[in-house]
């Protein structure tokens, strides 16, 4: 039997090549569990999987997704049967194991994660790993207290800022979402955005390591100058969660913030998280996240779509959550 898979495939020091091929499961590499899989999404890794290799795949020929949502198919483990609906996001999926750009998987049975009551597969992947990473993040958040006033989203109009921008406005806070794209404006306040804040507004502030206590907490899917320069807005007490990358990894920041204002820096590391948290993370997400906005983020893609999208989004032209559907 064989099925549909987009396979990236390297010959030296070429780039790489992806392409819609056809293979067995035979060809799928060792797992606990077979997937179904229905739906994948398109995230910044699986541009550079696609893209460049960017140093995350480490052999070819490789399937990308770094997440799916499906149906169990066949398990060696008790702990899931076939028809049993699962989520995965993590543990190196589409970078180091074949992931979820297939119509089928083959994993390891504890990295996934019952799919929760009133999420469907489609809903689960329009929340995918940017979705999750956002979850952690408010939870985080709320966990060391939100000091009142607005919560800053960094980089607001990508996967991880449009879930928690709707998340965060759900749960009753003031959100200030900070975005490059002025075109933006209108789908972030549809989320849930009570101010928009330009990214250039955040950048060009005052370089000193202490300005107006500003924002009560803060998500930053970007890091880098920007993150920097947050920092020394923040309340006093004030946390920020940090799950990007995009600006960099340097901070340019002094301690004065973290001494003189008790600011939190708390990292956020979607990849390994235990059972337990990703658990308590997706039923947050069916609780908390407002569904008829969850639509308003989704675009629906096929297989055949991705080495445009791969390259799409490398370029930050991608918004919101593009869902693959492996099987249209």
């Amino acid at each position: 039997m064989t099925f549909n898979a987009l396979v990236v495939e390297k010959e030296g020091d070429k780039k790489p090549v992806a392409s819609v091929q056809q293979i067995t499961r035979d060809q799928l590499p060792a797992g606990e569990v077979i997937v179904a899989v229905e739906y994948s999404t398109v995230n910044y890794k699986d541009g550079l999987c696609i893209g460049s290799g960017g140093g995350l795949v480490r052999n070819y020929p490789h399937v990308p997704g770094i997440d799916f949502a499906g149906t169990v198919e066949a398990s060696d483990d008790d702990r899931y049967k076939p028809g049993d609906k699962v989520v995965l996001t993590g543990w190196r999926v589409g970078e180091v194991h074949w992931g979820g750009y297939a119509q089928k998987a083959s994993v390891k049975a504890d990295w996934l994660v019952p799919l929760p009551d009133g999420l469907t597969t489609k809903q689960a992947m329009a929340v995918g790993t940017a979705g999750f990473t956002a979850m952690l993040a408010v939870m985080v958040l709320e966990a060391h207290g939100i000091k009142g006033g607005p919560v800053l989203v960094t980089g607001a109009a990508g996967g991880v800022g449009s879930v928690a921008t709707a998340v965060l406005a759900k749960l009753g806070h003031e959100v200030a979402a900070v975005t490059g794209r002025p075109e933006a404006a209108d789908y972030l306040k549809s989320l849930g955005a009570t101010q928009i804040v330009a990214r250039e507004d955040i950048n060009e502030t005052t370089k000193r390591p202490l300005e107006a206590e500003t924002w009560g907490g803060c998500v930053d899917a970007v890091g880098g100058d920007m993150l920097a320069r947050v920092l020394g807005q923040m309340k006093y007490g004030a946390s920020v969660s940090a799950v990007g990358l995009a600006g960099g990894a340097g901070l340019p920041a002094t301690v004065i913030p973290f001494l003189l204002r008790g600011v939190n820096l708390l990292g956020i590391d979607s990849v390994m998280q235990p059972f337990e948290n990703r658990q308590k993370a997706w039923a947050r997400i069916a609780k908390d996240l407002p569904m008829d906005k969850l639509e308003a983020m989704i675009e629906l893609a096929t297989l055949a779509d991705l080495p445009q999208l791969g390259k799409d989004i490398l370029k930050g032209q991608v918004r919101g959550r593009v869902v693959v559907d492996v099987n249209a």
